[in-house]
């Protein structure tokens, strides 16, 4: 039997890297699948076709994270065309990297907005099928950057600790309700986001810092997260952890 079968579960911003990574992996092994995106439909098209193929049902909704009423009407959706809500996995986030002198609150305001807001609005949404289930998971992804900081992504380093902050705090607030809630901080990861990264002097610098040497990949983060949502982690809420190779000792 696999990890996730007959659980349904939702991600958001899965239309690429990290978060498609996500609902394919989450699929593979048994889950319904509904994910958001904000942007590239065709893409997100292309995924819940994918996910389609692996067998289990797949919803792919236009959402904007960081809008309330939007994932007011995400998870409604959801729970007309699955019953209920068994994962969460609040991956949408942005980056608006800039040093705070030349920082607009236009930048500030759509970082905490897209990454912080987003999970306080569809983790209000998810519990209270989750309650009625006494049962679910929710994953929130913060970043080694929310733990350490970094010059020039101040809103970034403060949207990304605020999750873990409010990651603790639930999991205290709905543990007696059989609701664990987890937060993931990868390190570098590669996507196609990040790829340029990867090419000169400052990458083989920052590589050599890495003590497994190599960069991150979705897929371990995919498979972090798959174990976040299943059983395998049952008695694990609360919790921050780092993948990134090393970077974070």
């Amino acid at each position: 039997m696999k990890l996730l079968e007959k659980q349904s579960a939702i991600v958001t911003g899965a239309s690429r890297g990290i978060g498609e990574a996500i609902a394919l992996k989450l699929a593979e092994n048994g889950a319904n699948v509904a994910f958001s995106y904000h942007h590239s439909e065709t893409r997100a098209r292309e995924l819940e076709e994918k996910l389609k193929g692996l067998g289990v049902q797949a919803i792919a909704l236009k959402s904007d994270a960081g809008d309330y009423n939007q994932c007011e009407s995400f998870v409604g959706e959801v729970l007309r065309a699955f019953g209920t809500v068994d994962v969460c996995v609040n991956n949408a986030g942005v980056s608006k990297d800039n040093l705070l002198l030349r920082m607009t609150p236009e930048q500030w305001d759509e970082v905490i907005q897209t990454n912080l807001k987003s999970v306080f609005n569809m983790t209000r949404q998810v519990i209270r099928p989750m309650m009625k289930a006494r049962r679910g998971s929710i994953i929130n992804m913060s970043s080694i950057v929310g733990i350490r900081g970094n010059a020039g992504q101040g809103s970034y380093a403060a949207s990304k600790a605020g999750i873990i902050g409010f990651t603790k705090s639930i999991a205290q607030e709905l543990g007696s309700r059989g609701i664990r809630c987890n937060a993931i901080a990868p390190g570098f990861i590669e996507t196609d986001m990040t790829h340029y990264l990867k090419e000169g002097d400052a990458a083989n610098s920052f590589l050599a810092k890495i003590p497994l040497g190599r960069f991150g990949t979705t897929e371990d983060i995919a498979n972090l997260t798959l174990f976040l949502a299943s059983s395998l982690s049952g008695y694990i809420t609360g919790q921050v952890i780092s993948i990134c190779g090393g970077l974070n000792t």
